[in-house]
């Protein structure tokens, strides 16, 4: 066997991962070092200045940059028709692709396939999961795609503009639908109005209310039925709110740490020194929590129709 084989003749060579995380670690260190020695590790009288009128959660302001009759057209609505488009196109592409003998792409398909059908075989009777499988799959594509596209940096921040060849271009943002309170309301209205028109049809007005309704005797029934009513009104504040406040508290951790509690701070070396929590929240946003979000808000939809025509509550 040569002498120079890795990891045999030579075991304490230094794998290729950890050389790279080494390098990472040192530019990062010397980072802070050089801007310790250049700017210094007091914070800087123009920055404090400028940190005085900046506000993180003006990021989030939705400016109107024109109006087409009566709709004012912004990054929200940006977002919301990007994550439409790229859904149908998904979708189609994958309806396209289906080949008996399945490659890499159609193993993925299949799997998420299984995935959304469980959602709906698991929480609803045969009939209901033919007819709300399309929207459970659909609304798991659609709110995934919304919040990985709301991790790509796109030039849509009209309020701080730098300027190529004399354009006023917007800043790159990262911006997320869901960071915007009414996009997952309205999705979770449509949930709402389904599953209670589901449990109307099956079982008439006010044998829908009665199956709320836990069999409980005497006066308790006065304390645990309006308790009961309050709990169905909040499953649509509960959907909207998971959804909005996981997007936008992911958003805000990832700002400040990439550098934005530097600029509040007005010093350099603050930015620097959390880039890298910065990064590893955008990762972990990113990969899990993008995915778990619509995962949830599609698995709840299909709970909420099956409980609204099961006979036993």
């Amino acid at each position: 066997m040569s002498a120079t084989t890795p990891d045999v003749a030579n075991p304490g060579g230094m794998s290729s991962g950890r050389k790279i995380l080494y390098s990472v670690g040192g530019v990062w260190l010397a980072g802070i070092i050089f801007f310790v020695i250049v700017v210094g590790w007091k914070p800087h009288k123009a920055a404090v200045v400028a940190s005085g009128v900046f506000t993180p959660i003006d990021e989030f302001k939705l400016d109107t940059w024109f109006s087409i009759g009566p709709i004012d057209f912004n990054k929200g609505v940006l977002y919301v028709l990007l994550a439409a488009v790229v859904t149908l196109g998904v979708l189609l592409y994958m309806a396209k692709r289906l080949r008996e003998r399945p490659g890499r792409l159609q193993v993925a398909i299949e799997m998420f396939y299984s995935i959304t059908r469980n959602m709906a075989d698991e929480s609803l009777d045969d009939s209901m999961s033919r007819k709300y499988f399309p929207l459970i799959a659909t609304l798991f594509i659609f709110i995934l795609v919304s919040n990985l596209i709301g991790y790509i940096p796109l030039p849509i921040n009209s309020a701080d503009r730098f300027t190529v060849f004399g354009a006023h271009i917007p800043s790159f943002q990262i911006y997320a639908a869901d960071t915007n309170v009414a996009f997952p309301l309205m999705l979770a209205l449509l949930v709402f109005v389904l599953f209670t028109y589901e449990g109307i049809r099956k079982h008439g007005p006010f044998g829908y209310v009665k199956s709320l309704m836990p069999e409980v005797g005497g006066g308790i029934r006065f304390l645990v039925y309006p308790i009961e009513i309050l709990s169905y009104f909040l499953r649509l504040i509960s959907l909207t709110v998971r959804l909005w406040a996981n997007l936008l508290a992911g958003h805000l951790l990832i700002a400040f740490m990439g550098g934005e509690l530097g600029v509040l701070t007005g010093n350099t070396v603050v930015s620097w020194a959390l880039l890298p929590i910065g990064v590893a929240i955008f990762l972990f946003e990113a990969v899990l929590i993008a995915g778990l979000q619509a995962f949830i808000f599609s698995i709840l939809t299909a709970i909420y129709l099956g409980s609204a025509v099961s006979d036993s509550h």
